[in-house]
């Protein structure tokens, strides 16, 4: 019988030392304002969010909301999920907007073009999160994904914003399309879900990768060996709030004021200091997200 999950927040860790950023977290999914989020995070030193829109509305979101706090920065995409739905309606009804009708390619592009329009906005820092997921969009899908993540490059190129990747059992294709179109100037791979190999290939490449609360689960020895792999000077730490919140917490919802549990975990795989991991992925979110 599967454990119910446990609805209350977990309690707040012990502060970090070295104040970090959250590359990647989804603030209008959690519960609570964002000044309670943004206090809760900055009272255990995480001291900038970086809120990610995964769809129109989430976009237009994401840049108001960064808009109006400091301490916010956004990245505005189509997930790559979100772009098959556009064309080919929701019949699954994954999509946070409910039910749709198709709409074709000319409504994936209109939507596209309005990402293009907030990625010029000054609070803007990322395109993304977009890419390719092969976990949820069947085949029917690709064609829609592949587009979609080809125009997001463009896009990110244009206006010199980082281009935020959503990569899941898609890493060939991924990689093989960045080549393709020519990869922008800052890269970065969002919840890193490759191997060692990978993150020595990302590195070569000079993306940068971010991981987030599942390194720390017991499964994943893989993300454990490919954050050791990785270079200092590559590396970021996220929530992906709500989602993958770390042990001990799992089955609790996310937020940013979990992330020292998260680099702590990073900092035991690769054997080194919490405050050298913490100034470093600090110095590396800066320079990705241009702040």
């Amino acid at each position: 019988m599967p454990t119910k999950k446990n609805a209350e927040p977990a309690p707040a860790p012990e502060p970090l030392r070295v104040p970090v950023a959250d590359s990647h977290t989804h603030l209008d999914m959690q519960s609570g304002t964002v000044e309670e989020a943004l206090a809760a995070a900055a009272a255990v030193g995480v001291r900038t969010l970086i809120q990610v829109g995964c769809d129109l509305k989430g976009s237009r979101w994401a840049a108001r909301t960064a808009a109006e706090h400091d301490a916010i920065w956004a990245a505005v995409a189509l997930h790559p999920n979100e772009a098959p739905r556009i064309v080919h309606g929701d019949p699954d009804h994954w999509s946070r907007q409910g039910d749709r009708e198709p709409g074709g390619m000319a409504a994936l592009e209109a939507a596209i073009d309005e990402i293009d329009a907030l990625a010029a906005l000054p609070q803007v820092r990322g395109v993304g999160e977009t890419g390719l997921d092969y976990f949820r969009t069947g085949p029917g899908g690709a064609q829609a994904q592949a587009h979609s993540f080809r125009r997001h490059i463009a896009i990110a190129k244009r206006h010199g914003k980082a281009l935020v990747i959503h990569d899941r059992d898609a890493h060939e294709d991924v990689l093989r399309i960045l080549e393709e179109e020519g990869a922008p100037e800052t890269v970065l791979f969002h919840c890193f879900s490759g191997d060692a190999a990978m993150a020595r290939l990302c590195a070569e490449r000079g993306y940068h990768m971010s991981f987030a609360g599942n390194v720390s689960y017991k499964s994943a020895q893989n993300l454990r060996d490919a954050v050791a792999a990785a270079p200092l000077d590559r590396l970021l730490v996220e929530t992906d709030a709500p989602f993958l919140t770390p042990v001990p917490h799992r089955g609790r919802p996310n937020a940013p004021y979990l992330i020292p549990v998260t680099l702590r975990a990073m900092a035991a795989a690769r054997g080194e200091d919490e405050d050298v991991l913490a100034e470093a992925v600090a110095r590396n979110t800066a320079r990705v997200f241009g702040y």
